[in-house]
């Protein structure tokens, strides 16, 4: 059965922050802090290597080139 929630004394400038993002997002407000506690409660699931190489490729993230040489002369030393 569903609950009601409420959020007493919000700073003005939360709420228009939150008015911003829930129209960003085609959302009511009430819409938009119901996506918030349902994203901030949703349990973490581990991701898979093909989740983990698409989340790394989205974010562009980079290695720089010359960390293989760094990690072979720091073999080849021992």
């Amino acid at each position: 059965m569903p609950i009601n929630l409420s959020i007493k004394n919000a700073p003005d400038e939360v709420v228009q922050r939150l008015r911003l993002r829930a129209e960003r997002h085609h959302r009511s407000l009430q819409g938009e802090l119901l996506a918030i506690i349902e994203e901030a409660v949703r349990p973490d699931h581990a991701l898979s290597p093909a989740e983990l190489l698409a989340e790394v490729r989205r974010l562009g993230l980079r290695t720089p080139a010359d960390s293989a040489a760094i990690i072979r002369a720091d073999r080849d030393r021992h």
